[in-house]
């Protein structure tokens, strides 16, 4: 029996459990209990579970031992504090501007635009600290659940606003401001996939107070979407646009009487 070509390392991180890591860094910036006496003890073990877990994470990925580890976390864990900050301010945006939100607990617990924006934040502090393929693993954990696909190097302000949000794509050098709203099918993506261009900005800047809605795609490491600008579903943009502009696609939508429509109803796909 012939072995393949290539072999993955067994020196690479479990990828559950990285997942399990990251559901218990969720569930410690916003916990659920009936016991609100016993938080402050929960709160304790819980960060120190975290820090082990974190430790070993990075253990499996530092090759060579060329990780300052201790500093690494000493700096992700004082950073964790700062981004449920934001998250505060995502989830409140949400429950502004959705009328189908009925409480803070509903945004946090069961929106799945909240749930790839808590993921998203907290792969972006690794990132930034170069951690290898761990925030990457996040990310696509938070894709699969939710079918939104944010690369941990995007910069998103806060608040920010993903609805719905199935089929939405945000490129590593998208960079978007604060009070953004997108709609699902969103893409923000490169103008070319080369690979010469990986350390270029590929992907659009998206200024504050932007909304994008449904179905549409912005391309380009060059092209701004202006501050406070609105860009109509199922547009197709590759230059910028200036601040205060309303993009949209006109079309006709043509209504015949059935009897006199010619062409097959019924197509086979």
């Amino acid at each position: 029996m012939e072995y393949p070509g290539y072999i993955l390392s067994n020196h690479l991180p479990s990828v559950k459990a990285i997942h399990s890591f990251t559901d218990e860094l969720i569930n410690y910036l916003f916990p659920v209990t009936d016991e609100p006496e016993m938080f402050l003890e929960y709160h304790e073990a819980t960060q120190y579970k975290l820090h082990a877990d974190f430790m070993q994470l990075l253990r499996s990925v530092d090759k060579g031992g060329r990780l300052n580890r201790e500093a690494i976390a000493e700096h992700f864990f004082e950073e964790l504090f700062i981004v449920k900050d934001l998250l505060i301010k995502d989830a409140q945006l949400i429950l502004d501007f959705d009328p189908a939100a009925e409480s803070f607990e509903e945004v946090i617990l069961s929106y799945p635009g909240f749930f790839a924006i808590m993921v998203h934040r907290l792969s972006h502090i690794m990132y930034h600290l170069e951690i290898p393929l761990i925030p990457r693993f996040m990310s696509e954990w938070a894709h699969s659940k939710t079918g939104i696909d944010i690369n941990p190097g995007a910069t998103i302000g806060s608040p920010f606003f993903i609805d719905h949000g199935t089929g939405v794509v945000i490129g590593e050098t998208a960079l978007i401001g604060s009070n953004v709203k997108i709609y699902q099918g969103v893409t923000l993506g490169a103008l070319a996939v080369r690979k010469e261009d990986a350390e270029k900005k590929r992907h659009p800047t998206i200024e504050d107070n932007v909304v994008i809605y449904a179905g549409s795609t912005i391309l380009g490491g060059n092209t701004v979407i202006g501050h406070d600008s609105i860009i109509g579903g199922n547009t197709w943009v590759t230059q910028s646009v200036p601040p205060f502009s309303v993009v949209y696609h006109k079309n006709q939508t043509v209504i015949n009487d059935r009897k006199d429509f010619e062409e097959p109803i019924n197509f086979i796909i």
